[in-house]
């Protein structure tokens, strides 16, 4: 009896997000990692230039920062998948990323004058700055999984759609940056817009899993 409870309880924590919501969510997250990578050789490049060698710590950075993204939100998954903890990924994704605003001089400038040649110096500099609010952004996608699935014969075309998504909006946010966006507006502009778009879509996950929960509280009653 204890058991089968916690498995309606399971099943209606995973209900309480409207699918179409998740994979909205799915694409936001994907357009934001390239939109902060393809800013990232801008950021750095006052300090430590704009070589390959600068594009490759960059690049490698936000593939290890994604991997441990993954397999912590992973591991945050196997739990009863909570709507608010998902919230909280995509407001704290936008919080870490001030840093990259408020302090990337004050991160790069000791870096830059410690460290001499500009292949580790920019790889240093690119942990300080992008490492935890990648990370954050990487934990998004499997928990999107796990909040959308079900039942077990449903998981691969679950995952299959949400990578699909999020790869999608990965694609749209580096055309859209390299194109469009650093033509028309400053990179601070661009990152302030990332972070406003992040805590939005945060905001909009909390508030549509508190009407669902009222709505489901009504019906019990």
């Amino acid at each position: 009896m204890t058991k089968s409870k916690e498995n309606s309880n399971s099943l209606a924590s995973e209900k309480s997000l409207p699918q179409t919501l998740v994979v909205c969510m799915a694409f936001v997250s994907g357009f934001t990692i390239m939109t902060v990578e393809m800013l990232g050789a801008r950021i750095l490049a006052p300090y430590f230039g704009g070589s390959l060698s600068v594009w490759g710590s960059i690049i490698t950075i936000f593939m290890l920062a994604l991997a441990t993204g993954y397999l912590i939100g992973g591991r945050l998954s196997t739990r009863s998948p909570s709507p608010a903890l998902y919230g909280g990924f995509f407001i704290g994704a936008g919080l870490t990323l001030l840093p990259i605003l408020l302090f990337s001089d004050a991160v790069m400038e000791p870096v830059f004058l410690r460290i001499e040649d500009p292949r580790y110096g920019s790889l240093f500099a690119s942990i300080f700055l992008f490492f935890i609010p990648t990370s954050i952004l990487g934990m998004i996608s499997p928990y999107s999984v796990r909040l959308m699935v079900k039942t077990q014969q449903q998981s691969g075309h679950v995952a299959g759609l949400l990578f699909f998504v999020s790869t999608v909006g990965s694609a749209v946010g580096t055309l859209g940056t390299s194109f469009y966006f650093v033509l028309w507006l400053e990179v601070n502009q661009i990152l302030w817009g990332a972070v406003g778009a992040l805590v939005v879509a945060g905001g909009i996950i909390l508030t549509v899993n508190s009407l669902v929960n009222r709505r489901g509280s009504s019906a019990d009653e």
